[in-house]
């Protein structure tokens, strides 16, 4: 846990979802965000909160090392990604399609966005962890800003 501070952390057994920023902050160690993303996987690893995410995810996190023709940090990423303990990964359905596209219309939303907020809604995730603002007007799902927390 990041020293002081459990602020804005799911309730013990609490299924969350996980936007892709949440990821980059954790593997980059973010200077401002790092340490409470590092905190809120390691409650993921040790089983106390269950996590999905969207295969939408590892598309946004590869972009960067292949742009950066960083191949070898791609497969690692890669690897992580598909071995990390108690993390789902989901991948873009006709129903979350569909879901999607309801919450697209509704708050305005990114594809990316909505997509991920389909997933883990219709995945039973009581809170989504992400960074963005356009998450605050959204009903369906407690979102949680980092920022705010930090």
């Amino acid at each position: 846990m990041v020293a002081g501070s459990t602020q804005g952390f799911p309730l013990e057994r609490q299924r969350i979802g996980l936007d892709t920023n949440v990821f980059i902050y954790f593997l980059e160690d973010h200077p401002r965000y790092g340490a409470w993303c590092a905190s809120l996987f390691d409650l993921i690893e040790r089983g106390l909160n269950p996590a999905v995410t969207s295969t939408v995810t590892l598309l946004e996190l590869l972009v960067q090392p292949y742009r950066d023709q960083k191949d070898e940090l791609a497969q690692r990423m890669f690897a992580l990604a598909g071995t990390y303990p108690r993390l789902e990964w989901v991948s873009v359905t006709m129903n979350v399609a569909d879901r999607a596209a309801e919450l697209r219309a509704r708050y305005r939303l990114s594809t990316p966005d909505a997509i991920q907020l389909a997933t883990a809604i219709l995945h039973k995730a009581v809170r989504f962890y992400g960074n963005d603002r356009g998450l605050r007007k959204v009903k369906e799902i407690e979102c949680v800003l980092i920022d705010e927390l930090i």
